[in-house]
């Protein structure tokens, strides 16, 4: 699977493990990366992060980041 096919996946993943927030993508680079934010209902950032593709190549540590996200929000 490519780069871009993986990205394509982890962002369909993070739009699924964030339901009902909103997840605002900012657009993927020629390298893969890409970065996402959080808003929640009243459209105010709650979190941002950028993804490279060492971190959504492999589910598990996809789902450390979702995990690590889901504790930063209840912060």
């Amino acid at each position: 699977m490519s780069i871009q096919q993986q990205a394509q996946r982890a962002i369909h993943t993070l739009h699924q493990a964030f339901a009902p927030m909103q997840c605002l993508i900012a657009a993927q680079s020629r390298k893969g990366s890409f970065s996402f934010t959080l808003l929640d209902a009243q459209g105010v950032a709650r979190r941002s992060e950028r993804l490279y593709p060492e971190h959504f190549a492999d589910q598990q540590r996809l789902q450390a980041v979702i995990e690590r996200t889901r504790q930063s929000l209840r912060a």
